[in-house]
């Protein structure tokens, strides 16, 4: 078994007695659950979290067969693991952790066909304490700087092609930008029909992983913004499915691990890169207030988010949901994992040390940006380790919505608390310019 040497956990696992109430299921049909003590799963470092699980089969409380069980930190490095008999109780296993991080709990029961099902909660341990592995690199900013003055030397001569408009209140355009290296920002581009000079609020979004044109978000500039959405790859944009599908089989397979030997080749350069134009492209607009440039996205898009940022001081707001790329160093490490390791668990310190200078965690560090983050505690894609180790370099005012029940997906009610998050960001802006 595989422990984690600055980790001790105590492991009980205990039967209760307790009423369960039937719920309608299938005949045959087998559903298993799992779920911390406390319902925001917050604890204490050195705390014991109590997880709770059970299994129905055809509508009834199991009594045959058993439930095995894995506690790991944060699904990477295993602590403990058995089994217990099921009796058609629920069964409760506890564990602690002494640091800062996240204890999964994974069930799985395996029914009488052979198919496993399985479930996972996870209990938080003073997240607010998690630190990244390693520090900020020396000459970061001096790698950054550097490429933003070779950006600057491309002309910014953007190629504007009017779209029909689903809201008549909505001049709509897709928007092609020149930039360094050799793909375009390449987007859609809203905005009010007829806004006054200086009156508009921006909004930049990008997208989460993956190989897809732009999104027209036309219902954000019928409230006044301008808006433009960007595609991760500087593709273009309105082609059918499959145009998408051949690339991402084909010249952008595996585009997150491209060029990743060199902080010069390494694919997420370009796309930097490319948030950064589309700052610059925001920001000459005449109708841009000059006080409101907010950043967004999901997974790889609340990465870039943050990273827009960190390297532009314009940016006055960020929505991250589940931001990707965070904590790339690190054994526990999110989406998209740049640093294999070898069959030892050793990291390839080559590329360790390129991913430094892309790690969303380091960007945080340069923004006092406001902003809204948010994490999955069952998030196997963006662990919330690495969201935590991202969020706790943030200099601004901040707030990050924990999601307890919560994987690679968004809390609900998230579009209507980013759409009231950001119009109390616009009334603050407003508040401070007078």
């Amino acid at each position: 078994m595989r422990r984690q040497t600055v980790s001790r956990l105590c492991i009980g696992l205990l039967l209760c007695i307790t009423c369960w109430t039937p719920q309608a299921i299938s005949a045959g049909a087998c559903d298993i659950g799992v779920s911390a003590n406390r319902r925001d799963a917050m604890y204490r470092i050195g705390e014991e979290v109590t997880f709770r699980a059970s299994v129905m089969v055809s509508g009834r409380p199991a009594d045959a067969g058993k439930i095995d069980y894995v506690l790991s930190n944060d699904g990477v490095i295993t602590l403990d693991e058995g089994s217990a008999p099921l009796t058609g109780e629920p069964v409760l296993i506890t564990g602690k952790l002494d640091h800062p991080g996240f204890l999964r709990c994974k069930v799985t029961y395996t029914d009488k066909a052979g198919k496993a099902h399985s479930a996972l909660a996870a209990g938080a341990f003073e997240p607010l304490k998690i630190k990244p592995s390693l520090p900020v690199p020396d000459d970061f900013v001096a790698f950054w700087k550097g490429k933003k003055a070779e950006l600057a030397k491309i002309p910014m001569k953007p190629e504007l092609k009017p779209l029909k408009s689903p809201d008549r209140r909505v001049a709509c355009f897709d928007v092609q930008i020149p930039c360094l290296g050799d793909a375009p920002v390449s987007g859609y581009y809203a905005r009010p029909l007829s806004p006054r000079l200086k009156s508009c609020p921006a909004v930049l979004w990008f997208h989460g992983g993956g190989v897809i044109g732009a999104r027209l978000r036309a219902s954000d500039a019928a409230q006044g913004m301008l808006v433009l959405d960007i595609n991760a790859h500087g593709i273009p944009n309105g082609k059918p499915d499959a145009y998408y599908r051949d690339l991402a089989r084909g010249r952008l397979n595996a585009y997150e691990y491209a060029g990743r030997e060199s902080r010069e080749t390494c694919y997420f350069l370009g796309m930097y890169l490319r948030a950064l134009r589309a700052i610059d492209f925001l920001t000459v607009q005449p109708e841009w207030d000059g006080k409101v440039l907010v950043a967004r996205g999901s997974s790889q898009g609340g990465g870039q988010a943050i990273v827009a940022a960190g390297l532009d001081s314009r940016v006055t707001a960020v929505i991250a949901n589940v931001p990707a790329m965070c904590e790339q160093t690190g054994e526990v490490c999110g989406w998209p994992r740049l640093v294999p390791r070898d069959e030892s668990g050793a990291p390839n310190a080559e590329i360790r040390e390129v991913a430094r200078y892309f790690d969303v965690m380091n960007f945080a560090t340069l923004t006092k940006a406001d902003a809204l983050v948010s994490v999955g505690f069952i998030d196997r894609t963006c662990l919330p380790t690495t969201v935590y180790a991202a969020y706790n370099n943030l200099r601004g005012d901040k707030r990050i919505v924990n999601g307890p029940r919560m994987g690679h997906g968004h809390p609900d009610g998230w579009n209507r608390l980013t759409r009231d998050w950001i119009q109390q960001h616009i009334r603050a802006s407003q508040r401070l310019q007078r």
